[in-house]
């Protein structure tokens, strides 16, 4: 019996299109399945009881264990005035760590893209977040090596594959604005 991968995801999570980025980087076959998040599938069910949310990977009938995000990010949606002012400091000094791992270096790991650059792919979403809806997180002057890295791993096939297509973002991050703070995915 062959191995099975199986990605239960959906078009407009960044956390989908991230793992859906290191299976084909890997060159690793598997079957994606689109969620519809307001009426998820038995097996979405099945393999995410408790949190009910994408992304999840299965292997060989077994899900793999859901990733910690950046619990400072998850804030910022969820802040105004000073505490999303505080909270977007606070992400200004965890980037100051990533820019300065990327002197020097074409990507994280260095000339090549790699897992750490896989994981970073959250910064390409919040820039374009940023880019339409004029809450600019990152900037050129504050982090410029982040900003070369942003344009360099758009500028690559396989990452273009795995974001948002452009002419569903634009709607999708403004209806997700004006959703109810509480509502989670």
């Amino acid at each position: 019996m062959g191995e099975e991968v199986k990605l239960h995801g959906m078009w407009a999570s960044p956390f989908s299109r991230r793992v859906e980025l290191a299976l084909k980087l890997k060159a690793i076959p598997y079957q994606y399945i689109e969620e519809d998040l307001s009426n998820k599938t038995p097996s979405l069910l099945r393999y995410n009881p408790v949190h009910k949310k994408v992304p999840v990977l299965v292997h060989n009938d077994k899900p793999v264990a859901e990733s910690m995000l950046l619990p400072t990010l998850a804030k910022l949606g969820q802040t105004a005035g000073k505490e999303k002012e505080e909270t977007i400091e606070e992400i200004h000094e965890q980037l100051k760590v990533l820019e300065d791992e990327l002197k020097g270096k074409q990507f994280f790991g260095g000339q090549r893209i790699g897992y750490l650059d896989i994981v970073a792919m959250i910064l390409v979403w919040l820039h374009l977040t940023g880019s339409i809806t004029g809450q600019k997180v990152l900037s050129t002057e504050k982090f410029p090596l982040i900003y070369e890295w942003i344009e360099r791993v758009m500028k690559m096939e396989v990452v273009n594959e795995c974001l948002i297509p452009e002419e569903k973002r634009q709607d999708w991050i403004q209806l997700a604005q004006r959703a109810p703070k509480s509502a989670s995915n």
